[in-house]
């Protein structure tokens, strides 16, 4: 995994793209090391949550046009149908999009093409001062192919989606903040700090209850309003299990309460 630093440290996994001096452009060998560490963090139940970044100064120049536009200048329609299986970016765009554990993108530089997928595809991003965003596949005259389009309609809307799409123009990290594509920008120096203070909030927290929210919130979209409604009660009212976490975390919080000066805990009011 020379292209792919990849380390877990107190339940948090550490994917690093490391091809620096093409930009952590994403080629076969990238995208390989990504698909297998993707697979061994879903796997693992000693690492709860992931956080993705780019070694020098960029996140993903998306993918390495050099090896990916001969290729599919030769491809058949079988082999365009059989792509459908495996995204790139190591399938976390598409092939193991399903993973239940939440995802952290740290954008310290250029995400841009399929490494502005890429960063779609995680759950949470936060971008450094210095990150840039933008749909580049179209100045190349191809568009987004690996989830780009889905996720942006998703996450920022049918109009921001469009005129991003359509222009292929930069966006910068405070723009993005506005446009609702990552949820912090801070400076540069921080970046990996925040990600990992956002990581410690999510192991703050049970993880079942953790992972059956993100799952469901993915199932919510695109469905009519009252199957998601119910959708939701059903994952809501079963996530807690045989209700063990809860009961153990409600007796923390009583405890805590009633350590707390001043404090009646609930039920002796």
């Amino acid at each position: 995994m020379d292209s792919l630093l990849y380390e877990k440290r107190d339940r948090i996994a550490r994917i690093t793209l490391h091809r620096p001096d093409a930009l952590n452009a994403l080629d076969d060998s990238l995208n390989d090391a990504l698909w297998e560490a993707w697979a061994d963090f879903a796997r693992d139940p000693e690492v709860d949550v992931a956080i993705v970044t780019g070694t020098g100064r960029a996140f993903s120049a998306g993918a390495d046009l050099k090896s990916t536009i001969p290729r599919w200048e030769k491809a058949t329609l079988l082999d365009v149908r059989r792509s459908t299986e495996r995204g790139i970016a190591g399938g976390i765009t598409r092939g193991q999009h399903r993973i239940r554990k939440p995802i952290i993108a740290a954008v310290n530089g250029h995400a841009v093409g399929a490494g502005f997928e890429l960063a779609l595809a995680c759950d949470i991003r936060i971008a450094s001062q210095s990150a840039r965003f933008g749909v580049f596949e179209v100045r190349h005259g191809l568009h987004q192919a690996d989830g780009g389009l889905v996720r942006l309609v998703a996450i920022a809307g049918i109009g921001v989606a469009l005129e991003l799409t359509l222009t292929g123009r930069e966006v910068s990290a405070e723009e993005a903040l506005r446009l609702g594509l990552v949820s912090r920008v801070v400076p540069p120096e921080q970046l990996l700090g925040a990600a990992e203070e956002t990581a410690r909030l999510i192991l703050a927290n049970g993880q079942e209850a953790v992972r059956s929210a993100k799952e469901t919130i993915l199932e919510l979209i695109g469905r009519p309003l009252d199957d998601a409604l119910r959708l939701e009660a059903l994952h809501g009212r079963s996530a807690a299990g045989d209700f063990s976490e809860v009961r153990e975390r409600l007796a923390r919080f009583l405890g805590t309460e009633r350590r707390a000066p001043g404090v009646t805990p609930p039920g002796e009011r």
